[in-house]
């Protein structure tokens, strides 16, 4: 008489890279170059971007150029956000880096396209500083893009 063999609670654990951190590079195209020229309103927002991805600020800086643009950057516990804006074009270069998984940086970059009443967007966004998953050193390739809308 043949036996059965069961197979009972085997559990496979297929796990996905891990990264240190996660890169989003976002353009912002037809949006109001009156929030875009303002060194004040540029700061909260931004500063509400890192706290609405969840993200611990640290310090910032925001710089009005003449005869109009901004430029700024939000030092977060998890990395940075930082901004460049041609008011003049209705554009606005913006950098959300995030590492661990404590914040998404997708989730700023949704609530900036909305705030400055962005009628297109893009974004690539990079999975930066992989680690072996036997050594968990960081891997020496190249940033992988995992995301481009």
């Amino acid at each position: 008489m043949a036996k059965s063999i069961t197979v009972e609670n085997i559990e496979t654990k297929i796990s996905a890279p891990k990264y240190l951190g996660h890169h989003v590079l976002a353009e912002f195209f037809e949006c109001d170059p009156n929030i875009l020229n303002n060194a004040e309103k540029i700061e909260k927002l931004m500063i509400d971007a890192a706290l609405e991805c969840g993200a611990t600020i640290v310090q910032k800086c925001f710089h009005m150029f003449s005869p109009h643009g901004v430029s700024g950057v939000v030092i977060i516990a998890e990395s940075h956000l930082a901004i460049h804006t041609w008011p003049e074009l209705g554009y606005a270069a913006v950098d959300l880096f995030t590492c661990g998984d404590k914040c998404d940086p997708k989730v700023a970059y949704e609530f900036l396209k909305k705030a400055f009443y962005s009628n297109k967007a893009s974004f690539s966004e990079l999975r930066r500083g992989k680690l072996d998953e036997i050594t968990s050193k960081v891997e020496e390739i190249p940033f992988e893009v995992s995301n481009q809308f």
